[in-house]
């Protein structure tokens, strides 16, 4: 009896121990896609060579075809198929990106080297044959103790190849950061906050880089990823690459008080909150086709909702005036989803009516004006 508890424990700590795969290649340039410019093959190079890494790159960079010939580039290597995990919103775009680039992408559940899934279906997903996975708004992992962050991290702990693709996360966020370095393999999440990092509790209760470790600390981020906002960030001189400002207006909407009463209520808590929105949606409503009336027929426009019944509301009037507009909600099936989120990126309609959970900012949209419905009242 003693014999076995003892092999037991042995074993348990056997499981514990990190194991260190080896992974990366060189690769020529010639041997990367012609397609790519020259900062993004320096950046498909940079993460071959790493076989863990992460591109920080902001919107309009060309993430989605640098993951592409990554993926591309370990399967030849590795004769071993490779996963990309995606939101919703983002992967019928990246199969069609690889169309035109030349690299066939498909849905998990066909065998093919290049494969695509929702993060909602990993636990569907037989990860253990594939030997690289490519994390698509990889800031999924931000969140410490979120169910996916814990779960992509265990699930994916011995997978040879790793890549994170995200826009530049916050310098001032060792979350993000920290999170990341775990799951790519470079350093625990509690190493780095030791190593590096000091809790601040009597000012801002936020971690706070030492003194003395901020270069250190960014020499030890630039090991396993990349940022940049602009190619020039890391030497290059590309044209074209500069987005126009974003230009944000608000418009608040103001509701008279109810009877009686001297000051508006406070939303102190999620009903609160909630019931304000009700009490205020014709007014926000009415305003926002007034906006949207005075916004050309040929201009996109995404308008983010808080609340169902409010997203049906404003389709069932605009539907009414002769706009052409979805709505997209969160019980729709994934392919409505998938395939009103794709007609909106190809101009098949002008108005899309959704929340920003279903459908957050892509670089797909960052050139078309977004209303938002105003939560504000006075």
């Amino acid at each position: 009896m003693q014999i076995t508890e003892q092999k037991d424990y042995f074993q348990f700590l056997e499981s514990k121990k990190k194991r260190i795969i080896e992974s990366g290649f060189d690769i020529e340039e010639s041997e990367l896609n012609p397609m790519l410019f020259d900062f993004q093959k320096f950046t498909v190079k940079r993460a071959l060579k790493a076989g863990k890494y992460a591109i920080f790159a902001n919107t309009g960079q060309g993430k989605t075809p640098m993951q592409l010939e990554i993926a591309h580039q370990v399967f030849l290597k590795t004769q071993k198929p490779v996963l990309i995990l995606a939101p919703l919103a983002v992967t019928g775009q990246t199969i069609e990106q690889g169309v035109k680039f030349g690299i066939k992408v498909d849905w998990f559940t066909k065998d093919q080297p290049i494969s695509i899934a929702n993060y909602d279906q990993l636990e569907n997903i037989d990860t253990e044959k594939y030997g690289c996975i490519c994390l698509d708004e990889s800031s999924i992992l931000k969140n410490e103790q979120g169910k996916f962050r814990n779960l992509l991290i265990d699930t994916f702990k011995h997978t040879p190849y790793k890549f994170c693709f995200s826009a530049t996360p916050s310098p001032n966020d060792p979350m993000e950061l920290g999170n990341h370095s775990q799951f790519l393999d470079a350093m625990t999440y509690n190493e780095m906050l030791s190593m590096f990092f000091v809790n601040d509790m009597q000012q801002t209760q936020k971690w706070r880089l030492k003194g003395h470790a901020i270069e250190k600390f960014y020499e030890f981020v630039s090991t396993w990823a990349i940022m940049y906002s602009h190619p020039k960030d890391i030497g290059f001189k590309t044209v074209g690459f500069d987005l126009p400002e974003l230009e944000i207006k608000e418009v608040q909407v103001s509701t008279p008080l109810p009877e009686g009463v001297m000051f508006p209520g406070i939303a102190v808590n999620a009903t609160d909150y909630n019931s304000s929105l009700r009490e205020t949606e014709s007014q926000r409503i009415e305003k926002t086709i007034e906006i949207i009336q005075s916004i050309p027929r040929t201009e996109p426009i995404i308008i983010w909702t808080k609340q169902n019944e409010e997203a049906k509301n404003i389709f069932k009037q605009l539907s009414e005036l002769g706009f052409n507009c979805r709505n997209v909600q969160g019980s729709d099936s994934n392919e409505k989803k998938e395939k009103d989120l794709l007609g909106f990126a190809h101009n098949e309609f002008q108005i899309l009516i959704t929340k920003q959970s279903i459908s957050p900012l892509q670089s797909s949209y960052e050139n078309n004006r977004r209303i938002r419905l105003s939560e504000r009242s006075q």
